[in-house]
């Protein structure tokens, strides 16, 4: 029983975070064209798992406190991702059928020759000065791990980790061996596709816990 429920917490956060982090967003690309460059790729893989690991922990630790202590806002942050997960959902799947042609070619590009403070630095910018950062991770993900019972609320931050760790790892062989694949419109759009499946299926998955407690 106790195996299950680790593997159960474990996968919570594996498929939360992997869903969340599976899009087009201004640290990906940054992350993305890095390693079509072949520069200093493994530093910026380990910078986003780590600071992702940090952030959801915070949440999962701060959050942990507050549920305990206030069921309706425990009920009101379990409404509150719901909606959040059904909305990010559609807004995936309306990039896939109704927004205009996105592309690898942004900004970020011209960022690719520095050198490894500037590329950390650029890194560490485009995560910490990102609100939607804190909204995906501290709150989002963090209020979602805080409703694990006892130590299972950090094998829920293990999952989420292995889930960053394994995104960031695969975009950057992404980005080294599929630089046209990636660099065409129709590649995002398919990934946008399956993470509006996801997030959907995520809000589902939450909504029977959003009923007020007696």
């Amino acid at each position: 029983m106790w195996t299950a429920n680790i593997s159960s917490s474990w996968l919570a956060g594996f498929t939360v975070c992997l869903s969340l982090i599976v899009s087009i967003g201004a640290q990906n690309l940054y992350v993305l064209r890095q390693a079509v460059s072949g520069r200093h790729v493994r530093a910026c893989v380990a910078w986003c798992v780590l600071s992702d690991a940090l952030l959801i922990a915070i949440g999962v630790a701060g959050m942990a406190q507050l549920l305990g202590s206030s069921p309706t806002l425990a009920h009101y942050l379990a409404l509150g991702g719901a909606l959040f997960l059904l909305s990010y959902g559609l807004f995936a799947w309306w990039r896939v059928f109704a927004a205009a042609d996105a592309s690898v070619k942004s900004s970020t590009g011209a960022l690719a020759e520095r050198g490894l403070l500037g590329v950390l630095g650029t890194l560490a910018v485009l995560t910490l000065f990102n609100p939607h950062v804190y909204l995906d991770t501290v709150v989002l993900v963090g209020s979602i791990g805080a409703r694990q019972d006892g130590a299972l609320k950090w094998v829920f931050v293990f999952g989420a980790a292995s889930a960053s760790l394994v995104w960031f790892a695969g975009l950057a062989l992404a980005g080294r061996r599929l630089q046209g694949v990636f660099a065409k419109p129709l590649a995002w759009r398919v990934l946008d596709g399956f993470t509006g499946a996801m997030m959907l299926a995520l809000a589902w998955w939450m909504w029977p816990g959003v009923a007020l407690p007696l």
